[in-house]
């Protein structure tokens, strides 16, 4: 597991958490398996590789909504996302406000990232960092050549990247810190992890065919 802990203004904290392998799969979880890793009463989302973002304005709600990013203001509120290539994404406002978000390429070209930087802002968010997961790194990230055109025009050459192997690749981290950047957050922590590169830690869509999901999960605790 990671865990990040992060100071608010006025008190309280902002938590947030990845599971690992050991951890087990989060695809379809027991309560039991959620307290492991955060206690308290979880938002899962329905992914939808889309740019849309839930509210959450108390613990659980909005459970189980078609949306690839949430966004809370409210202690106790567990806020989740599922990825196993895609990155996970935690935004953290000072002024105690969290959001998370599911940045494939997909939701990344559709504006997942500005959204929820958005959300965040209009529930008094200010001052923002991030907390970026681990996800699938260019090295083993083969990628069509005319999406991956599509992607360069939106975030730039700096996307564009080779396999080990030699052929046209994404960087995903590489759009995560454009959006993120274009989107005022002033400060991110990456995890730096590639989720094909370690499957001792890791599962892998992409790289293995795995079903089994990890998850990031941020909230806010007044204690």
């Amino acid at each position: 597991m990671l865990a990040l802990t992060l100071e608010l203004n006025g008190g309280g904290r902002a938590e947030v958490r990845v599971s690992d392998r050991r951890d087990g799969d989060f695809a379809d979880c027991s309560v039991e398996q959620q307290a492991s890793l955060a206690e308290g009463t979880w938002t899962k989302l329905r992914q939808q590789h889309s740019a849309r973002v839930v509210t959450v304005t108390a613990p659980g709600d909005a459970d189980g909504s078609a949306a690839d990013a949430a966004v809370t203001a409210t202690p106790g509120a567990v806020l989740t996302v599922r990825t196993a290539d895609c990155a996970p994404v935690a935004l953290v406002a000072a002024e105690g406000v969290v959001a998370v978000a599911h940045a494939g390429w997909r939701g990344l070209a559709a504006g997942v990232l500005e959204q929820a930087a958005a959300a965040v802002r209009r529930l008094g968010g200010r001052q923002l960092s991030a907390y970026v997961g681990p996800c699938i790194g260019p090295e083993c990230y083969e990628f069509g050549q005319e999406p991956l055109g599509d992607m360069v025009e939106r975030f730039g050459p700096q996307v564009a990247a080779r396999t080990a192997w030699g052929t046209p690749a994404l960087d995903i981290p590489a759009a995560v810190r454009t959006e993120l950047a274009r989107s005022g957050v002033g400060h991110l922590t990456e995890a730096g992890r590639c989720t094909s590169c370690e499957p001792e830690l890791w599962y892998s869509h992409r790289a293995r065919g795995e079903t089994e999901r990890h998850v990031l999960a941020a909230w806010i605790s007044a204690s």
